[in-house]
């Protein structure tokens, strides 16, 4: 199984915890708008069943190409046809993990003010999202990360890199000038009344400034 590339553009975190019948037509609508990756948060209702959401996605996913990644939970990656994995700090025991796993796949990190977590994501991962850049409820256990960092960070590495929490299509074009590749998004798609039309706004915006 080859692993997909990211690139940067719009990336969507999915919180399934509401369960496949509200989530998944939301979803499709975004997938429709153009959403470029997507994350499945590690937010599940008790009674959920992981296996059959993961699935779900990848279903809507994979026929247009977007990749789908999971929220720390990386031993989905060894029965499902999942992508990648999302850590929110570095992973111990990285090399072992590597050959549980067996096969390529996506690595993503978030990234707060803190040099030794960026310092792996360039030398390990694929991408990294910095977290939080404005105060966000979805983000609230995030540090605000200064402009700078990023900034710093992008003079380093040529990775993708993404900006998260609080993210509006109003400043898009602000973070664009840091010299980041894209932004993620949770509820300002998937809480939107038309999440498709709120996905492509948002896909203007990138695109307006980013060529």
């Amino acid at each position: 199984m080859s692993k997909p590339n990211i690139h940067g553009g719009l990336y969507l975190v999915v919180d399934p915890y509401p369960g496949q019948e509200h989530v998944l037509p939301r979803l499709k609508e975004a997938i429709e708008g153009g959403v470029d990756v997507i994350q499945l948060w590690n937010h599940w209702h008790p009674q959920q069943d992981q296996q059959s959401f993961i699935n779900a996605t990848l279903s809507l996913a994979q026929p247009t190409g977007v990749p789908v990644l999971i929220h720390e939970a990386w031993q989905w990656l060894q029965t499902t046809a999942l992508n990648g994995v999302h850590f929110d700090s570095i992973p111990a025991d990285w090399p072992e993990m590597q050959k549980i796993i067996g096969r390529p796949f996506i690595t993503g990190i978030t990234c707060g003010n803190d040099s030794a977590r960026i310092d792996w994501a360039i030398h390990h991962a694929d991408y990294i999202s910095f977290c939080s850049m404005f105060p966000s409820s979805s983000a609230n256990s995030c540090e605000i990360v200064s402009p700078y960092i990023v900034e710093q960070t992008r003079s380093r590495t040529s990775m993708p890199i993404f900006a998260a929490g609080g993210i509006t299509t109003e400043n898009v074009p602000g973070l664009l000038l840091l010299g980041i590749d894209g932004v993620a998004v949770i509820s300002a798609i998937m809480k939107a009344d038309d999440p498709k039309e709120a996905t492509q706004n948002f896909k203007h915006r990138l695109e307006k400034n980013l060529y």
